[in-house]
């Protein structure tokens, strides 16, 4: 089936660039639904004069072509179930919910619905991750055995509309899914196990429990990974550090700049990259369309994005018990 109209659902900063971005797609026609009026105003101003929604319920009614949840994380699995069951697509917002448990009930709804459920892992669609990508499957960096992610940002808190991050506990791991979902990406391997270290550190004005975390993930295979995650630092670092038995490569997700080491020569080819964020949320969307389509499968569906809560509910548990947990399956 051909989309011709969307709802995007929630007006936040993430909100507003999706429907900024959809408004200029021909033959698509964009609405709105939120709560808040003020961030309905604002979205108006960028996209012009359109038809919106009070509540949710009012949006399922009007039977929309597709939605897009980026509401906050909680409403999300109600809001899904709710338009799979009236035979509306869905493209939600990253994560799934803020509990497995809710996360569970989605992949159930999709299974039970031909509509398609897709979710907002952007860094999928980074050219630099995808060279990364490209570079681990080739086998250029022989059997991986360790791979590290790196997120330190203030700037998350002190871009934050809402706030949400200070009142919820663990926002630091439901705002960096993006890192547990990325390992699995490259790998196609599920940990067994998880331990995480984490404290609410240092003296700044924006803060949020915790706002410091490392964490570690254990396989059944010849694998292993560790995610170093802080609401700490400024300027912001976010990079990404693959090691194999027969070389290596950096990502620096700021600098744009891929290293690659090789073993056997011992050289280290450097490459660099351009990237739009604006572009990553072009490509997402476009991929979501053509699942709709049925030209392709969705980028990220239920199936794949469990495995990232899975990890953050591990995480969390680990946090609380001071010991190893296993990743419930």
């Amino acid at each position: 089936m051909a989309v011709n109209r969307i709802v995007v659902v929630g007006c936040g900063s993430i909100g507003q660039r999706h429907a900024r971005l959809l408004a200029r797609r021909p033959g698509i026609r964009i609405e709105l639904c939120d709560t808040n009026a003020d961030c309905v105003a604002e979205a108006i101003t960028t996209i012009g004069e359109r038809k919106c929604f009070n509540g949710f319920s009012d949006v399922v009614e009007s039977r929309p072509d597709a939605v897009v949840i980026a509401t906050p994380h909680a409403q999300h699995a109600d809001q899904v179930i709710e338009a799979l069951k009236a035979g509306i697509h869905v493209l939600c917002e990253k994560p799934m919910s803020d509990t497995l448990a809710d996360a569970q009930r989605m992949v159930d709804a999709a299974r039970r619905s031909p509509c398609i459920l897709d979710f907002g892992f952007t860094l999928h669609f980074h050219p630099g991750l995808n060279r990364l990508k490209e570079i681990i499957v080739s086998g250029e960096l022989g059997n991986i055995v360790h791979i590290n992610c790196r997120v330190g940002t203030y700037a998350t808190l002190t871009s934050s509309r809402t706030q949400h991050q200070a009142g919820l506990k663990g926002a630091l791991l439901f705002d960096y899914v993006h890192q547990p979902d990325v390992i699995y990406w490259l790998t196609k391997v599920e940990p067994t196990g998880v331990y995480m270290s984490a404290a609410l550190a240092g003296e700044l004005p924006l803060r949020s429990n915790p706002n410091v975390a490392d964490i570690l993930l254990d396989y059944d295979v010849s694998l292993r990974a560790s995610i170093h995650l802080n609401y700490v630092q400024a300027p912001q670092r976010h990079e990404y550090e693959v090691a194999g038995d027969r070389g290596w490569a950096i990502l620096d997700m700021e600098a744009n700049l891929l290293r690659i080491g090789h073993r056997d020569d011992a050289k280290v080819i450097t490459e660099q990259f351009e990237v739009v964020r604006d572009q990553l949320f072009v490509a997402e969307h476009q991929t979501f369309l053509d699942a709709v389509e049925k030209r392709r499968a969705p980028e990220s569906p239920v199936e794949t994005a469990i495995v990232s809560m899975r990890v953050v509910d591990a995480a969390m548990r680990s946090w609380q018990s001071g010991t190893r947990q296993l990743v419930r399956c």
